[in-house]
């Protein structure tokens, strides 16, 4: 089969999905975002790359590591920040203008969802451009602290590392010891990226939220996501035990692959501007059977 006639056929199977499940909750992961140039977190068979993730109460009790994670990220934020959304991004945002899926939820912290224009975005860890004072609970955009971040430290502006997920960066040890951490502007207080660390649980009024949105959905399609972290994979588990039928577009490996009713090894990139154009073209001509040709027959 032609590589051109593959990447139809997967995108007619999701755009069949889509067509019959029109309330479907899309669940995206870091997968997605590679698209964008923001590095992924595994490699295809779901194994983490790099070392261990900073931990949150570590975090919120260690001075150092607070240190460790500002000077990373000041040196990879440029690179985030610079991210914009894509054609995947795109494409779920124009298949939700057509009625063609019941909201998204996002595990990726990197906002572009809503850049690209999606209205139904719920960030289940929440959003790196956002930063919380432990103190006093006052919020500064990311930009802003940047901003301080570059002031504050000169001998790091302008420093080159490695880029990592979401902001991350590779330093060397030897430039965090006369690194100055940021500060709320409001009360002096020490600063946290307003995300979900390894470690801590996610608000449990957004995991309602969430629940209640799986519960609406009438099937779910997993995007950019090897499903290892528990709390994506608790949504196919979530939909399995209601009969709701589960598709994923991702390259690798998934902790649900046995679960799976569809399995598209491709990029989203790729599949699913491929699919919006097909429930496009099925909206306007206004037929009442929705017919989607996959390897020759009709879906």
């Amino acid at each position: 089969m032609a590589e051109a006639e593959m990447h139809h056929d997967h995108a007619a199977a999701i755009a069949a999905f889509l067509d019959h499940h029109p309330r479907a909750l899309v669940l995206t992961g870091a997968g997605l975002s590679t698209g964008s140039g923001i590095p992924d977190y595994r490699d295809r068979d779901g194994n983490r790359r790099g070392r261990p993730p900073i931990h949150g109460p570590d975090f919120r009790k260690s001075e150092a590591v607070q240190r460790r994670y500002w000077a990373r990220s000041m040196v990879g934020w440029p690179v985030l920040a610079r991210a914009r959304p894509n054609a995947g991004h795109v494409a779920l945002a124009g298949i939700e203008a057509i009625g063609r899926l019941g909201s998204v939820l996002t595990q990726n912290v990197d906002g572009l969802h809503g850049q690209a224009g999606s209205h139904t975005v719920l960030e289940l860890h929440g959003n790196i451009h956002r930063v919380v004072c432990l103190a006093c609970a006052a919020l500064f955009p990311r930009a802003f602290i940047q901003e301080q971040l570059e002031r504050d430290n000169p001998h790091m502006t302008g420093a080159s590392a490695t880029p990592l997920p979401d902001g991350d960066a590779a330093v060397e040890p030897a430039e965090l010891a006369r690194f100055r951490l940021p500060f709320c502007t409001c009360c002096g207080g020490p600063l946290m990226p307003d995300v979900v660390f390894f470690g801590d649980n996610v608000p449990p009024a957004r995991t309602a939220i969430a629940l209640e949105r799986m519960e609406r959905a009438d099937a779910l399609l997993v995007v950019g996501s090897s499903l290892m972290v528990y709390s994506g994979f608790r949504f196919c588990r979530l939909a399995q035990a209601a009969g709701k039928p589960i598709a994923a577009i991702n390259l690798g490996r998934t902790r649900a692959d046995d679960m799976l009713d569809i399995k598209i090894e491709d990029t989203a990139e790729r599949i699913l501007p491929l699919a919006l154009a097909l429930l496009s073209g099925e909206r306007r001509t206004g037929g009442d059977t929705p017919t989607f040709q996959l390897d020759g027959g009709i879906l």
